[in-house]
């Protein structure tokens, strides 16, 4: 071959996010892994995840072969990588979220698990993580793979019941919690100062291209509501959201009195569960921490009782919810000698005063994680965020008919907002 058809060639070559994994990252991964006498002998790429579980990066695994103590042994490394996709828009919050998660990982978390251990609790659930490249563009986190633990995803159509949520619960009390006993080791330093990861927030800051996004969605809404009929009151309101949705979103997931390390993704596709012989949820795991913030922890709660609960799950037990994440957190604060930071009712005061977040994330989530894997748009053809979201819409749109899930999950939302006096 010419050396300029080479050059052709070689410029022309598809670039996938399975290929941005290399050789030396897999051995780094390897060592932290396995201790540096561990020796790689081969490596591949395996695929394990469907159509519509991955949205911000693409999942997939490394299968590694490696020698230690002159025995042939096999691990699986589970990859988040760069989605390699065309919508420019996405770039920029594409370097965003790799760093805040590799560094919530590697950095944060390690000091979280050490003031919990300090006062006799258990470190936090997440996966560990072996590895974290940051380049532009090739960025590449390798971590834990815990489906060997028995840990799998909750069908995200069905809508988490009490017993799956409570885990859940316990854990961001946990993470919150945590969050307060670390700031108290500096308390004239801001926990964002030695870990400025947590400042940018995707969502509420406008510079990352999601406010056409979140209109969009909105616009679905009212198109949604007014299919179903019946919802007057809360298109109108929906409507006069619009107005002041980039004001509403900085002010609720802005700072707060109650300030937490939050997830920031908390909802079902971000959680792994193991079960007991009797399929009972036993422990949870916590996943995907690409929109971690410093704010208030009912920006966390909120977020999951709107995306991931059936209306009949959620809205009778909303104050049960709260006592088990109160219950958890205080349990931490007591165990290290420190004062509760809110009270049972300034929580609930807190969730409510902020729930207009709640009917904004069902816009945005509800209808898109209930579609059939095979109506899932395909986000790796589309050009750019116009079409995309044109995409949502119409395989939304086109599963209401053939879709029992969407109406009542969807509808419950603007039921309770009317219920509990956000919508007029």
């Amino acid at each position: 071959m010419s050396k300029p058809a080479a050059e052709e060639q070689l410029a022309t070559k598809v670039v996938t996010p399975q290929s941005l994994v290399t050789e030396e990252e897999v051995k780094a991964a390897l060592r932290l892994d396995k201790g540096s006498d561990a020796l790689l002998k081969s490596w591949s790429m395996v695929d394990f995840t469907k159509k519509g579980d991955n949205y911000a990066c693409v999942v997939s695994s490394v299968q590694v072969q490696y020698s230690l103590n002159q025995e042939n042994m096999e691990v699986v490394y589970i990859a988040k990588l760069n989605p390699c996709r065309h919508v420019k828009e996405f770039d920029g919050m594409t370097v965003v979220l790799f760093r805040k998660e590799s560094e919530f990982y590697s950095n944060l978390v390690p000091e979280l698990n050490s003031v919990l251990t300090e006062v006799g609790q258990k470190s936090l659930r997440f996966p560990k993580c072996f590895h974290g490249c940051l380049d532009k563009n090739k960025e590449v986190i390798l971590l834990e793979d815990l489906r060997p633990h028995g840990y799998k995803m909750f069908d995200r159509r069905r809508g988490l019941d009490v017993a799956h949520i409570t885990l859940i619960l316990k854990e961001l009390g946990r993470l919150h919690a945590s969050s307060r006993l670390l700031q108290a080791k500096t308390p004239d330093q801001d926990l964002t100062v030695t870990h400025d990861f947590l400042v940018p927030d995707v969502m509420a800051d406008e510079s990352f291209g999601l406010r056409d996004v979140f209109d969009r969605q909105l616009d679905q809404g009212i198109e949604l509501l007014e299919r179903f009929g019946g919802y007057e009151r809360s298109i109108a309101w929906v409507k006069s959201l619009k107005l002041e949705l980039a004001k509403l979103m900085t002010k609720h997931l802005g700072r707060s009195k109650y300030n937490v390390v939050c997830h920031g993704d908390c909802w079902n596709n971000n959680v792994l569960f193991r079960y007991n012989d009797d399929g009972e949820p036993v422990e949870v795991m916590l996943l995907d921490l690409q929109i971690n913030r410093f704010s208030s922890p009912a920006t966390d709660l909120i977020y999951l009782m709107y995306t991931s609960l059936n209306g009949e799950v959620r809205i009778p037990n909303v104050n049960t919810f709260l006592d088990i994440y109160y219950d958890t957190f205080n349990t931490v604060m007591e165990a290290a000698g420190m004062d509760m930071i809110f009270t049972r009712s300034e929580l609930l005061k807190e969730f409510r005063s902020m729930s207009v977040l709640g009917a904004i994330y069902a816009m945005m989530v509800v209808p898109f994680m209930l579609l059939e894997p095979e109506d899932t748009p395909d986000m790796d053809k589309a050009e750019n965020m116009e079409e995309l979201l044109l995409e949502v819409k119409q395989k939304t749109m086109a599963a209401l008919d053939n879709n029992p899930l969407i109406k009542p999950r969807f509808l419950s939302v603007f039921d309770e907002m009317m219920n509990i006096g956000i919508i007029p």
